[in-house]
């Protein structure tokens, strides 16, 4: 992400930008609109600064693996976003 994030989550929340969806499969047949799944990989671009007891252990920049209907989605800067609690993530790849 080139410009910096006008968003700063709380706590244990952190902000991911999704991958983009598969336009077609490996055999090469074209995925129409209506058939796209919802993406369950991204990146975080922002992160909270934890709660009290458990320190925040992804950091900008990783690359996350998460539930396909984990979150919230918002749009900043005309960018679609994703705000989720960082226990919503299942693993950095």
């Amino acid at each position: 992400m080139s410009k910096k994030l006008n968003i700063k989550p709380l706590h244990d929340r952190v902000v991911i930008k999704t991958a983009q969806a598969e336009q077609k499969t490996a055999g090469g047949i074209i995925i129409p609109d209506t058939a796209k799944e919802k993406p369950q990989k991204g990146t975080v671009v922002a992160v909270g600064t934890g709660k009290k007891d458990e320190p925040i252990t992804v950091k900008v920049g990783d690359t996350v693996l998460y539930g396909k209907y984990s979150g919230t989605e918002i749009t900043v800067d005309g960018e679609e976003l994703i705000i989720m609690r960082e226990s919503d993530i299942f693993a950095i790849v």
